[in-house]
């Protein structure tokens, strides 16, 4: 077993785990959606992406793609968040709450995208 492998591994699933429990909850309710939550899955998505710099394959040319795609999805989310609460005084409105909520859709989507080429590789590994 390869540590190296079982590490990168690891970093995308919790990656996509992680993402998917801030998405989950009603879209525009920000009682279902924690702060926390949200820097936590920004810094497992770019330690993910990191990760992947190594990879000199196709392969790893598509997870790295889908890993900037999530990273600034994710981005946009927290500086949505920041916007909101902290710069133009709005707080967290339902609105706001959707749109910070939608891209940390469309970054779970491409996590998804992520876990599905890590398996297919895994699959494709010859012994």
């Amino acid at each position: 077993m390869n540590p190296e492998k079982v590490i990168f591994g690891f970093f995308i699933v919790l990656a996509l785990t992680l993402n998917f429990g801030f998405f989950v909850g009603d879209i525009n309710d920000p009682d279902h959606h924690h702060v926390y939550e949200l820097f936590a899955v920004v810094v497992v998505n770019v330690i993910a992406t990191i990760l992947k710099f190594g990879d000199r394959t196709q392969m790893g040319a598509v997870l790295l793609a889908t890993s900037l795609v999530a990273v600034l999805q994710l981005f946009a989310a927290a500086l949505v968040w920041t916007f909101a609460v902290h710069i133009s005084g709005t707080g967290l409105t339902p609105v706001v709450m959707a749109s910070i909520v939608s891209l940390s859709g469309g970054a779970m989507l491409a996590n998804v995208i992520s876990v599905v080429l890590l398996v297919i590789e895994t699959v494709m590994l010859r012994r």
